[in-house]
């Protein structure tokens, strides 16, 4: 009879990206045989936010024209979450981010201050707050309103989207 000892051993580890699952890497190891497997999965984004490629057609269609509205807070006692996606991008000021406007989303009162009358009703707008959450909620708030084409991009937290309008 020969040996019939085995070792046998499983790890798994996941991989974790902020609040999202990354994925996992499973190894197996069995009398001296490994098995490997890597296992990557992206969370989607937000319920209406924009895909990667209708947000980049979106800004180079708009060209000069596109305004982004960013409805984040600085208040952190009314928004604690923004503080973090406040350090990766900052709100709109001056030179920082030319073509965005901060029109903060009130969830108390579910609504936000309007674009300033110089914005017309068809312009191309980008909603953002964070994640998406808010983004979502300002875009259906400023259709309510007659605002004609507008589309959420998320925030800071899609990095390629982000990528896309982020320093507008």
């Amino acid at each position: 009879h020969g040996d019939l000892s085995y070792f046998f051993a499983l790890s798994i580890s996941t991989v974790m990206l902020g609040s999202k699952f990354f994925g996992a890497f499973t190894r197996i190891a069995s009398h001296n045989r490994f098995f490997q497997s890597t296992t990557r999965i992206l969370m989607a984004p937000k319920p209406g936010v924009a895909s990667l490629e209708e947000l980049t057609k979106f800004v180079k269609t708009a060209e000069n024209k596109l305004v982004v509205v960013d409805v984040r807070s600085s208040d952190a006692s009314k928004e604690p979450g923004d503080r973090k996606s406040l350090a990766v991008a900052p709100l709109p000021s001056g030179d920082t981010r030319p073509n965005a406007l901060n029109l903060v989303w009130d969830r108390e009162s579910n609504s936000m201050p309007l674009p300033p009358e110089n914005v017309d009703k068809d312009t191309p707008l980008i909603t953002h707050c964070g994640g998406g959450g808010r983004g979502q909620k300002a875009r259906d708030f400023l259709e309510s309103k007659g605002y004609t084409n507008v589309l959420n991009g998320a925030g800071p937290k899609e990095t390629e989207l982000w990528k896309v309008y982020g320093d507008k």
